[in-house]
């Protein structure tokens, strides 16, 4: 009998094992095939790991087998003498004395993609087709160790704030943002839907823990196929109790920003570099009432005002051109967006009620963001329920955290891969997403 007591020391090692131990010694590596060189009596075996590529060094003669047998794609188990060598990836290269191949890719069967190239050079629908080989490229990786990083911030920095984590149910009986944009569902003879927001659970949980926060999907039946939306997206979403104001809520996300920028410079410098990502500035960040921001675009780029009550994709990417060019801000808060284009729990401004305490932030022209002060009185909701039409009675479980009191609060939701996509330059947020589902894929 054997028992299973945590860790055991391993024979293998690591690129930051080997960085740590100075570049010396015999090393043994496991990684995957990225790329051969065959330069004739000796090659160049270049191994893909998590850590990064590692340069292998085979030379006939000092190890067994034939370079022509190894692929693209094989598993190994290599040993060597590790090497100093300041133009290989990591700053040093092993020197094979043997090679092992734990796996192989099935016979006949070619790389689909040029995976090993700096930029693979093909469309976007040949890497989405191609998603599981096409995730290998080096770039294609370092693109989701950023927003892996930016979800790691984001978290930090809630946890900093006092914020508790939670989780929501994606299968739902109501639908919170209103439309019919909606997944349905037969959930045992009953009628379901794909949660759009986490919305009335994270405002139901800021009665049990006053700040609370979620990053999860969300799911929208809209028929785009646009470069900016998606079905299924990653939220990440937080509300907190006892604002003063709805700008209590943008300061958050303000300071939420800084904090994140700061986090991925330090522990993402590797993929910033290989993506050439200059991070924005989060010094301070402009604020603009929606109507006034209309208006501004309007008059210095000359462009007629269709739409009184929403923002055209134009003209968001207009008012973050007019605050680049104005304030050097690739950022800017626009506020008090119409009552009628917001959901019912916005709450209406007191002084002007066809306006709502809400925002959205704008990242170099594009909405990420949406957010502001919910409506926490009883009565308020109600009659805003009833002044659309509504019945309230459809809404029983969440018109009970009024009942039963709630405080002020706030909150928003990002969408992650809008985030990410502006961060990168990215033309399509396709490109910022694992495995899209949009209106025509759901595979892979």
């Amino acid at each position: 009998m054997d028992f299973i007591t945590g860790f055991r020391k391993k024979d293998t090692h690591e690129i930051s094992d080997i960085l740590e131990s100075g570049f010396t010694g015999n090393v043994k590596i496991n990684g995957m095939i990225h790329t051969i060189r065959d330069m004739g009596e000796f090659a160049f075996l270049v191994l893909r790991k998590r850590e990064g590529l590692i340069q292998c060094v085979w030379e006939e003669g000092k190890i067994n087998g034939c370079v022509k047998d190894l692929k693209e794609g094989m598993t190994v188990l290599v040993e060597g003498i590790v090497h100093q060598e300041e133009r290989a990836p990591q700053g040093f290269e092993v020197l094979l004395s043997d090679i092992q191949i734990l796996s192989s890719p099935l016979d006949g069967c070619m790389m689909p993609l040029p995976i090993s190239k700096w930029k693979m050079k093909t469309s976007l629908e040949t890497k989405l087709a191609y998603r599981p080989v096409s995730l290998r490229n080096i770039r294609e990786r370092a693109v989701f160790k950023i927003q892996e990083g930016i979800i790691r911030g984001f978290r930090d920095f809630m946890f900093s704030q006092q914020f508790t984590e939670i989780r929501t149910p994606k299968i739902v009986a109501g639908n919170a943002e209103g439309g019919a944009n909606v997944f349905k569902l037969e959930y045992f003879g009953k009628k379901a839907f794909l949660a759009q927001s986490p919305q009335f659970y994270k405002q139901t949980m800021v009665g049990v823990y006053d700040r609370v926060f979620e990053a999860a999907p969300v799911f929208r039946a809209e028929k785009h196929n646009t470069t900016r939306h998606l079905n299924e997206y990653t939220s990440l979403d937080f509300e907190m109790g006892y604002i003063n104001g709805f700008e209590d809520v943008m300061v958050m996300e303000t300071e939420m920003l800084r904090y994140t920028f700061a986090f991925l410079e330090k522990a993402y410098e590797k993929e910033l570099k290989i993506l050439d990502i200059t991070l924005p500035k989060v010094d301070k960040i402009p604020s603009v009432r929606f109507d006034a921001a209309k208006v501004m675009v309007s008059e210095k780029y000359n462009r007629k005002i269709r739409n009184p009550y929403d923002l055209e994709p134009e003209e968001e990417t207009l008012i973050g051109r007019y605050f680049k060019e104005e304030y050097d801000s690739d950022f800017v808060f626009v506020t008090h967006y119409p009552s009628k284009k917001r959901p019912f729990y916005a709450m209406d401004d007191p002084t002007d009620p066809k306006f709502t305490l809400s925002f959205d932030l704008l990242f170099k022209g594009m909405e990420i963001t949406t957010g502001g002060q919910r409506i926490h009185d009883y009565g308020e909701q109600v009659k805003k329920m009833e002044a659309r039409g509504m019945n309230p009675e459809d809404f029983t479980n969440f018109l009970m955290i009024h009942k039963h009191g709630m405080p002020p609060h706030g909150g928003l939701g990002i969408g992650l891969e809008r985030l990410t996509m502006k961060l990168l330059d990215e033309q399509n947020v396709r490109e910022t997403t694992l495995f899209p589902r949009d209106v025509s894929r759901l595979e892979p």
